[in-house]
């Protein structure tokens, strides 16, 4: 049963890998056997060494995921570490909190650019390589707001929902070619991105007191639905979307 979850011989590409939720996502499939490929505009140091302290190879690609430009380039990237590119996690994304009536352009444009636009085609390059070598995993980072509306942050709730549905299109296209499509939806974790709610005396204890688990996430609670997707345990499995919430979403 446990060779079901070995990633021993498998390439995975994490974007956004340098802290927080990927880097804990890139660490969960080291572990499990996997060699790693990150990308993202910051170098991933501490990753790089943490996964080779596991005995896997590592390659940091420097890419800003807000164009869709790298994208080829990033994927080819990956092909070229081991010959091949099983798994996908696409975890990079950004936040912009306002006010709704106050929201420019330019912070909605970024936002969904990061967030949406370019896991799809990112997604698009690694499933044409995948579907030519027999198929893959690709794994989506959605969130609460897949589900919920959130506040004070439109354009983040509109491309997680946006994940949500993609998740499941592309799992619908390409099941029957050997590339899983699934996603998790993380609850509120202790990360760069919740820095803002985690110091708002109001805010915190509210989400706090919210959590049936009663604390906020850590990077490592992901390890265990990250590898299950992106391993032969889930090959049966197309275009869920999982919470790990810490029962937020069951309350």
């Amino acid at each position: 049963m446990l060779d079901l979850f070995n990633l021993a011989g498998r390439t995975a590409l994490v974007t956004g890998a340098n802290t927080g939720l990927g880097q804990g996502i890139a660490l969960a499939l080291a572990a499990a056997g996997a060699d790693i490929v990150v990308a993202g505009r910051s170098p991933a140091d501490d990753t790089a060494a943490q996964v080779r302290a596991l005995g896997r190879r590592f390659l940091d690609v420097r890419a800003d995921l807000s164009s869709t430009a790298p994208v080829r380039d990033v994927v080819a990237a990956a092909v070229n570490l081991n010959g091949r590119l099983d798994i996908v996690v696409n975890n990079a994304g950004i936040i912009r909190r306002a006010d709704s009536v106050d929201v420019d352009e330019a912070d909605w444009d970024a936002v969904i650019d990061t967030n949406l636009k370019s896991v799809f085609f990112l997604s698009q390059a690694a499933a044409r390589h995948m579907a030519a070598h027999g198929g893959g995993k690709i794994v989506n980072i959605a969130s609460l707001l897949s589900f919920q509306g959130g506040i004070r942050v439109p354009a983040y709730a509109a491309s997680k929902s946006a994940i949500a549905g993609l998740t499941r299109a592309l799992a619908n296209e390409w099941a029957a070619q050997g590339i899983n499509v699934n996603a998790i939806a993380p609850g509120y974790f202790d990360t760069n991105n919740t820095a803002a709610l985690r110091a708002d005396p109001v805010r915190e204890p509210a989400i706090l007191a919210r959590i049936p688990a009663g604390r906020w996430g850590q990077p490592g609670d992901l390890a265990g639905a990250a590898v299950f997707l992106a391993s032969r345990a889930s090959d049966y499995v197309h275009g869920v979307v999982l919470p790990v919430d810490g029962g937020w979403l069951a309350r």
